[in-house]
């Protein structure tokens, strides 16, 4: 009796132990197989990226390097492939002219109050206060908003700076506001989101000053008198910005970097005084963008497109905002902190959010962001 029992365990134990391979087997064969598909697609985009970037395809290699110079982390893509020579060689072909002209706040026709004289037959009461647009293009998909009173244009912050920022409905909310987008450069490394770069100034006061903290900082921001200002701030120290925002009256403003260089790719002004700034070439890569301007009559535009192979796009160019800000009246008009920061929030949803997977339905983390009370 004792020998048949244990007889049946021990064949329970090698039945278990015959299992137990076989599932080994099995998980085995599935890590080989996907170890050997992850190869396989890094093979491939490897060489497909090697093609992109050799001298057979010259427009591809253009779009490739100014797309990815103006990313945040894969920048190096772009030294794997082509020296910093070649690299810088397809920036000055593919790059803005330089734009020093600084703006006439006569253009702007904005009344004491902040309210707007519209012009034309319909007044300023009878126009909806806030409009939502949508904009297409070859490449992307966009939302411009237009708010009709710029004095309802303000910079809501996370200041204290911590280490980790908000997203941006939260920014939204918390200030009783309905509507926001994204704002100027700021620590974007793993989604922290908690520091801006270069300047920052938030209901007139000053809560951060390194202007030289990047290269070609320029501030982009709004007035006592509501008047959007574009102002290259890359030679002042902090004592000559202080005097600036006192001088200038700035209450709310950020900054973003104007660079063309082998490691970056970034623009600022778009249009100034109506003029539209030159382009050379393709002008930038494709991104998402966020890109704020001012009309004649003092309203304010904020345009988010999407971009990075969301809903099929490749995102906008340079040339894309000057034309979308152009058509819709911008005096003048400047490039934000673009690629997964870009987003737009108004009346409780995201109109626009971030390109990446995890962030699908709401914003990164931010430390500052226009909003509209």
């Amino acid at each position: 009796m004792r020998k048949r029992r244990k007889s049946r365990r021990n064949l329970r134990i090698r039945r278990q132990e015959t299992t137990a391979k076989k599932v080994l087997r099995i998980v085995l064969y599935v890590f080989i197989m996907i170890a050997v598909l992850l190869s396989a697609v890094v093979a491939t985009l490897g060489l497909s990226l090697n093609m992109i970037c050799s001298d057979k395809y010259p427009g591809a290699q253009q779009m490739f390097v100014t797309t990815i110079l103006e990313t945040g982390q894969f920048k190096f893509l772009a030294s794997m492939f082509l020296s910093q020579e070649e690299i810088q060689q397809i920036v000055n072909a593919n790059s803005m002219q330089a734009f020093d002209e600084e703006i006439s706040d006569d253009l702007i026709r904005i009344g004491g109050s902040g309210s707007v004289d519209a012009g034309g037959s319909q007044s300023y009461e009878e126009q909806k206060d806030i409009e939502i647009i949508e904009v297409s293009g070859a490449t992307y998909s966009g939302t411009m908003m237009i708010v009709k009173d710029p004095s309802r244009v303000s910079l809501a912050t996370i200041y204290p700076w911590k280490a980790e920022g908000v997203n941006l409905d939260q920014l939204v909310n918390d200030n009783g506001a309905v509507a926001g987008i994204n704002g100027g450069l700021y620590d974007s490394s793993n989604n922290s989101g908690g520091r801006p770069y270069g300047v920052i100034v938030s209901n007139g006061e000053i809560q951060y000053n390194k202007p030289q903290e990047y290269a070609g900082l320029v501030l982009i921001g709004f007035t006592n008198d509501h008047i959007l200002q574009i102002i290259d701030v890359s030679d002042m120290t902090p004592a000559d910005v202080e005097k600036l925002v006192k001088d200038k009256g700035i209450r709310d403003a950020v900054t973003f970097q104007e660079e063309a260089s082998d490691s970056n790719n970034h623009f600022v002004q778009l249009i100034i005084n109506n003029e539209p700034r030159s382009v050379n070439g393709m002008g930038s890569g494709l991104n998402p963008r966020t890109a704020i301007g001012q009309r004649a009559d003092g309203s304010v535009l904020m345009f988010v497109t999407d971009g990075r192979g969301k809903s099929g796009h490749l995102g906008a160019s340079s040339g894309d905002l000057i034309g979308v800000m152009q058509e819709y009246g911008a005096v003048n008009a400047a490039n934000l902190d673009g690629g997964s920061s870009s987003c737009m929030y108004y009346n409780g949803e995201y109109l626009r959010t971030s390109v990446t997977f995890y962030y699908s339905n709401s914003s990164w983390k931010l430390p500052a962001g226009f909003i509209v009370k």
